[in-house]
């Protein structure tokens, strides 16, 4: 089975290289659509993602609203949700960064230079050179800024991925094809059922933090555990009466979770 990651900037062609090796290896790929409805699915409100475009929070939002990480709880959830089967084609949403650490997944980073990237969406899109190249550094920005945000990380840093391609230089066909190849590799281990149960209760995890958040829940002090698939424990404290009476309603709404701990005091106001 085949896991893997593959990361892009805008006009790189990454999507297409992504499609071929999926369609070659007979295995899912999931894109941003494709991810939306795993959201569904998976008992998610896939319109609290539909905003979510993967820019970094402005000062305001960070000070007057929790949805920006609300939706990176979200992602996470549902990228380690398609990644527990063990098999498949991520774009994106930090799967490079989720999974590293679970070594059976194959990371491949897709990049070109500006002038070529400028010159695919000219020709894709009918932009001018101008709006094009706007374009690019806009949504390079948003994109650091994102991954900065989300993960602490640098979008571009070498060593989240395994492989970096260039399909302006070695072709689209050839970019594919050179990372079915790679996945084929016997040295590419499949996820092991350790590391797919891991992926399980992570995924678990992201989504009662969503949960909490939504409902005006801090994850601040309070810590999550997902010791074993559909049983949460949490601990830590809350300044709320009222919240730590509702916390166990509200964890178990949570699909997937059928038993709750609750080890919760209440803090003394602010």
């Amino acid at each position: 089975m085949s896991l893997i990651t593959i990361s892009q900037a805008i006009g790189c062609d990454g999507n297409e290289i992504a499609r071929k090796v999926s369609e070659s290896l007979q295995i899912e790929l999931y894109d941003d659509s494709k991810l939306k409805e795993e959201a569904r699915r998976t008992g998610l409100h896939p319109e609290q993602l539909k905003a979510f475009d993967e820019k970094a929070p402005g000062y305001f939002d960070r000070m007057l609203s929790r949805k920006p990480e609300l939706y990176v709880d979200l992602m996470i959830a549902v990228v380690y949700e398609v990644a527990r089967r063990g098999e498949g084609v991520i774009i994106g949403h930090g799967s490079q960064v989720l999974l590293h650490d679970f070594s059976c997944a194959l990371h491949v980073l897709i990049y070109a230079d500006v002038a070529s990237r400028t010159a695919t969406l000219m020709r894709r899109m009918g932009l001018t050179t101008e709006v094009a190249e706007k374009l690019i550094h806009r949504s390079d920005s948003e994109k650091r800024g994102f991954f900065q945000f989300a993960f602490q990380k640098e979008l571009n840093d070498p060593a989240l991925y395994d492989i970096c391609l260039n399909p302006e230089k070695v072709g689209i066909e050839q970019s594919a094809q050179l990372i079915i190849a790679t996945a084929r590799n016997p040295k590419i281990k499949s996820c092991s059922l350790y590391a797919l149960d891991a992926m399980e209760r992570l995924s678990q995890t992201k989504k009662i933090e969503a949960a909490l958040l939504e409902n005006g829940i801090s994850n601040a002090t309070i810590r999550v555990d997902v010791p074993e698939k559909g049983v949460a424990h949490i601990t830590g404290a809350v300044y709320n009466p009222a919240d730590q009476q509702r916390l166990p309603d509200l964890i178990k709404r949570v699909p997937g979770i059928s038993e709750v701990r609750v080890d919760v005091f209440v803090a003394p106001g602010q």
